[in-house]
C-alpha cells in the first residue's frame, strides 16, 4: 500500500465534494492532560465516491467517523457538510442536515428486536412523519433491494446475522440518504457473508450513485473502495486513490 510523507487530499473523482475538513483537530482533555485524537487533518471526500478510512487500533479512526459522520464538532477546524459548517448550525439543524443527508451502517445491528424486518425499517419513515402509503411502499422497496422480501415479517431472531446486517442497511436507505457511512459493516459477520455485504455497498455505489464512506481496520475489506484515507496517530499518512483497489463483481 502506498503512504504518502505529506497528504494528497485530490482524490480524483468527477463528483462535487460533499464533506471536507479542513484542519481539523479534535483534543480531548484527560485531567489536565490534552491527547489529540485528530492532527490537523485536512481532506475532501466527492459526491459519489467510495471511501475506505482505515488504520491501526488508536489511530483515530472512530473520532474520523464521528467527524465525517458529523456526529461531533471538532476543536479546532471546520468540517463541512454540503459546503455548510456544522460548527455554526445549532443541535436542531444538524440533526435535520444529517438526517437528510447521512445514513448509518453499525457493527452491530441496533435492530428492534420485537419489530419485524419490516417493522424495523419503516420506522424511522414513521418518526419523520411520511405518509403511510409512501412509507409502506419505500420499506417495500428497500427490502427488495437488499433481497429480504421473502423475510420481511420476520423477527431479527428469526434472521441470520448477514440477514439482520441487510435489514440495518435497508432501514439506513430508506430515508434516501445522499451518503452511506459504515463502521466496521462486516465485524459481526463470517467472512462469506462479510464479502456478500461488501458486493451489496459496491452496488449501492456503482448502481444507485450513493456516496460511501467505510470505516475499518482490514485491508482487505479497504480494496472494495476506490478512494483511501489512511491514518496513524491522529494524522492522514496518505489520501487518494485505492492503487490496491479490486473490481469485485456484485452479489
Amino acid at each position: 500500500m502506498e503512504k504518502a510523507k505529506k497528504q494528497d487530499t485530490s482524490a480524483k473523482n468527477s463528483g462535487e465534494t460533499i464533506i471536507s475538513l479542513r484542519n481539523v483537530w479534535k483534543i480531548y482533555q484527560m485531567g489536565e492532560v490534552e491527547v489529540p485524537a485528530l492532527r490537523n487533518i485536512t481532506v475532501d471526500i466527492a459526491e459519489g465516491d467510495f471511501v475506505a478510512i482505515t488504520g491501526a487500533s488508536g489511530s483515530g479512526k472512530s473520532t474520523m467517523m464521528n467527524m465525517v459522520g458529523c456526529l461531533d464538532t471538532p476543536t479546532r477546524g471546520q468540517v463541512l457538510l454540503k459546503s455548510r459548517n456544522i460548527s455554526e448550525l445549532s443541535e436542531s439543524e444538524l440533526a435535520s442536515l444529517r438526517g437528510r443527508t447521512i445514513g448509518f451502517i453499525f457493527q452491530q445491528y441496533n435492530l428492534m428486536p420485537h419489530m419485524s424486518a419490516y417493522e424495523n425499517v419503516i420506522l424511522p419513515l414513521e418518526l419523520h412523519e411520511i405518509d403511510d402509503n409512501s412509507a409502506r411502499k419505500r420499506a417495500e422497496e428497500v427490502l427488495a433491494l437488499v433481497g429480504l422480501s421473502d423475510r420481511r415479517y420476520n423477527l431479527p431472531s428469526q434472521l441470520s446475522g448477514g440477514e439482520q446486517q441487510r435489514v440495518s442497511i435497508a432501514r439506513c436507505l430508506a430515508s434516501d440518504p445522499e451518503i452511506i457511512l459504515a463502521d466496521e459493516p462486516t465485524g459481526a459477520l463470517d467472512s462469506v457473508t462479510g464479502k456478500e455485504l461488501l458486493s451489496l455497498l459496491q452496488r449501492l455505489w456503482k448502481e444507485k450513485g450513493k456516496t460511501i464512506i467505510m470505516v475499518t481496520h482490514d485491508l482487505s475489506l479497504a480494496r472494495y473502495a476506490r478512494s483511501l484515507i489512511e491514518l496513524k496517530d491522529g494524522e492522514i499518512i496518505y489520501a487518494g486513490t485505492n492503487k490496491n483497489a479490486q473490481q469485485v463483481k456484485a452479489a
